[in-house]
């Protein structure tokens, strides 16, 4: 069997960012987060408008995080906390959830256990 490299091999990250009603920012993440798509993925969070009344990441279809993921949440925090809009994150699986505990971020950032609730808080 051989082996795939380069632009052959598929995203590992798929970023899509849509609109709650309410105005609400939503990014919505699936598959791996690690240094290759972190750049794409600071940058999701951090276009939503400053206008809007929040920001909520859901993780439900997140399988994996490393420490650049983490960093680029800590970048979206930093962001809300000069003005930007309030960041909250939602439905971490477990392994997912695990990664943010290690590093505190579920302490620093809101981490609800539903997209639904996350948009209510």
């Amino acid at each position: 069997m051989a082996e795939t490299e380069g632009a052959a091999v598929p995203e590992r990250l798929l970023i899509t960012r849509t609109t709650a009603d309410d105005g609400t920012c939503v990014v919505t993440l699936t598959g791996e987060v690690d240094l290759d798509g972190s750049a794409r993925l600071r940058e999701a969070l951090l276009s939503c408008p400053e206008t809007a009344p929040g920001l909520v990441v859901d993780l439900g279809g997140l399988t994996f995080m490393d420490s650049s993921g983490i960093n680029a949440l800590i970048t979206a925090h930093q962001s809300e906390e000069a003005g930007g809009p309030r960041l909250r994150l939602a439905a971490p699986r477990q392994a997912v959830l695990r990664v943010l505990q290690l590093v505190g971020v579920d302490t620093l950032i809101p981490c609800y256990p539903t997209l639904e609730e996350a948009l209510a808080a």
